[in-house]
C-alpha cells in the first residue's frame, strides 16, 4: 500500500511541485520585507523551469489514484504548451507590472496556482478531478482579471468574468450530476465502457452531455458562450489578457477534447452536432465581429474566438487525424499569440498604454523591427502561406474534408478569408498610414527575446516541422489509436 501511494505521488510530481511551490512563494511574499514582487516573480519563473525539467525526467504514463487522473502522450503535449505559454506570459509581464503599479507579489502566485489547475484539467480522468482542476484555474483567473483594483475597467472585467464563469461552472456541474445520475459513474474509463457498449442509458445522459459541452464551451470562449471575452480582454491588465488568450485556452481545449474523445466517444453522433455548430458560429462571429473594432485588445478577443472555431473543426472530425490537427493548431496558435501580445505590450506612448489600432500608424518608419514582427504575426493569423498559421488551418481543414465534413471546411475557408481583412488592415496601418508619435523606448529586455523567437518560429516553421508533427501524432494516438489516415501527408522531412 505504501509503495502504491509513493508511486501515485511520483506520477503527479509536477502538480505537487506547483502546489508546494505556490504555497512557498506565498510565504516568501508575506515574510520578506520591502518591494519583493520581482523576487517572487523570478522565483515563479524558476518554478516553471524546474517543472519543465521534472516533466522531462518523469515521462511515465499511467492512471494514478485509482484512475482519477491520467498521464499519457496527449497530456504531456498539452502540459508542455501550457507550461511554455504561462511561463513566457509571466516573463512578458515583468516590465508592465512595474510601470503600471501592479507590483504585488500575489500576481505570480496566482499564475502558479492557475497553472496547477490547468495541469489537473489536462490530466483529468474523472468528472470530479475535471471540476476541481477547472475551478482551481478559474478562481485564480477571476482575481487576475481584477488585479488592478484602482482601475474601474479591470474591476468590471473581473466581476463580469466571475459572474458568467459561475453560471458556466453551475451548468457544467449540473451536466456532471446528470451523467452520474443516469450512468452511475464519474470515471472516464467507466463512462466510456458504459456509453460505448450500445446500452440505452436514457435521455438524461444526452442532456448532461449538452450541459457539460456548454460549460466547457464557455471556458474556450466558443460562440454562443463568448459574451465575456471582448469585455474581459479589454478591461483586464494587458499581460493578464495575454495569459488568458494563451495558456487557459489551450488547457480548456485539451479538456474538451479529452472529455469528448474519452468518456463520450460512444455518443459521437450526438456531440458532433454540438461541436459542428460551435465551430461554425465561432468562425463566423470571430471573422465578422472583429471588423469594426478600433481597440486592439477587443480585436484580439474576437480573433481568439475565431481561432477556437478553427480548432473545433478538428474535434468535429472525431478522428485521430482531427486531434492531430488540433494539437498542431494549438501549438502554432500559442507561438503566434505570444508574439502578437508581446508586440501589443510594447505599445506605450508618453508612459501610457496605447490600445487604439490607429496608434500603430506608420510604425514601419518609427520602429521597423517591431512593425516587421507584428506583420509576420498578423499574416500568419490570417493564414497566409508559408507562415505557420497557414499550416495550422491546413491540418484541421484536411481532417474535416477526410471526415466528410465539407460544409465545415468551406465555412472555415470563407471565415479565414473574411478574417484576413482585419489582420491585413493592421499591416496597412503600420506600413502605409502617416506616422503617429513613436512608442516609448526601450521596449524592455523581457519582451524582445519572446517577440523575436516567436517571429522566427512563425516565419521558418515550414523548414523544420518534424518535432512538432511527431509530438502531435503521439498525442493524437493516445486518445484515438485508430491511426492518422494521412495526417502527416505533407511537410514531413
Amino acid at each position: 500500500m505504501h509503495e502504491l501511494l509513493v508511486s501515485d505521488l511520483f506520477a503527479i510530481l509536477p502538480e505537487i511541485w506547483f502546489a508546494v511551490a505556490g504555497m512557498a512563494l506565498l510565504m516568501v511574499g508575506v515574510f520578506t520585507r520591502g518591494d519583493n514582487t520581482r523576487l517572487v516573480l523570478w522565483l515563479a519563473i524558476g518554478v516553471f523551469v524546474v517543472c519543465g525539467l521534472l516533466m522531462r525526467l518523469l515521462g511515465e504514463h499511467g492512471a494514478p489514484f485509482a484512475g482519477l487522473v491520467v498521464n499519457d502522450s496527449f497530456g504531456d503535449f498539452m502540459k508542455t504548451l501550457v507550461l511554455v505559454g504561462a511561463g513566457l506570459a509571466l516573463v512578458m509581464s515583468l516590465g508592465f507590472i512595474r510601470r503600471e503599479g501592479m507590483e504585488r507579489f500575489e500576481y505570480p502566485v496566482l499564475i502558479v496556482f492557475a497553472t496547477l489547475g490547468m495541469f489537473v484539467m489536462v490530466s483529468a480522468n474523472d468528472l470530479l478531478s475535471l471540476y476541481v482542476g477547472l475551478e482551481m484555474q478559474s478562481l485564480a483567473l477571476y482575481v487576475c482579471a481584477a488585479f488592478q483594483r484602482d482601475n474601474l475597467r479591470s474591476s468590471e472585467a473581473g466581476l463580469k468574468y466571475f459572474v458568467l464563469g459561475a453560471v458556466a461552472s453551475g451548468m457544467l456541474l449540473y451536466g456532471c450530476s446528470m451523467v452520474y445520475g443516469f450512468s452511475g459513474a464519474t470515471s472516464f474509463d467507466t463512462l466510456a465502457s458504459v456509453l460505448g457498449d450500445g446500452r440505452d442509458v436514457g435521455v438524461g445522459v444526452s442532456v448532461g452531455l449538452a450541459f457539460i459541452a456548454a460549460g466547457l464551451a464557455f471556458k474556450v470562449s466558443a460562440v454562443p458562450f463568448h459574451m465575456w471575452t471582448p469585455d474581459v480582454y479589454e478591461g483586464a491588465p494587458t499581460p493578464v489578457t495575454a495569459f488568458f488568450s494563451i495558456a487557459p485556452k489551450v488547457a480548456a481545449m485539451a479538456l474538451l477534447i479529452r472529455v469528448m474523445m474519452g468518456p463520450f466517444a460512444g455518443l459521437f453522433e450526438q456531440w458532433q452536432q454540438i461541436v459542428f455548430l460551435l465551430a461554425v458560429a465561432s468562425m463566423v462571429l470571430g471573422a465578422v465581429g472583429a471588423i469594426g473594432q478600433i481597440n486592439i485588445k477587443r480585436l484580439m478577443a474576437y480573433s481568439s474566438i475565431g481561432h477556437v472555431g478553427f480548432a473545433l473543426v478538428g474535434l468535429a472530425a472525431g478522428t485521430a487525424e482531427g486531434i492531430n490537427g488540433v494539437a498542431i493548431y494549438l501549438a502554432i496558435y500559442l507561438v503566434m499569440g505570444l508574439g502578437a501580445w508581446g508586440c501589443i505590450l510594447t505599445m506605450r506612448r508618453q508612459g501610457a498604454m496605447v490600445e487604439e489600432i490607429a496608434g500603430l500608424a506608420g510604425l514601419s518608419r518609427t520602429n521597423p523591427p517591431l512593425a516587421l514582427c507584428f506583420a509576420i504575426f498578423m499574416f500568419s493569423m490570417a493564414g497566409i502561406p508559408p507562415l505557420a498559421g497557414f499550416f495550422g488551418k491546413f491540418y484541421v481543414f484536411m481532417a474535416a474534408v477526410n471526415a466528410g465534413l465539407y460544409t465545415l471546411a468551406v465555412v472555415g475557408v470563407l471565415a479565414s478569408a473574411v478574417g484576413a481583412f482585419y489582420y491585413i488592415r493592421i499591416v496597412k496601418i503600420m506600413y502605409f498610414d502617416e506616422p503617429a508619435d513613436g512608442f516609448d523606448t526601450p521596449l524592455g529586455r523581457e519582451l524582445w527575446p519572446v517577440i523575436a523567437l516567436a517571429a522566427a518560429v512563425t516565419l521558418l516553421f515550414f523548414i523544420y516541422t518534424g518535432p512538432l508533427l511527431d509530438s502531435a501524432q503521439a498525442a493524437s494516438l493516445a486518445l484515438a489509436p485508430g491511426g492518422l489516415d494521412g495526417a502527416r501527408a505533407v511537410l514531413v522531412p
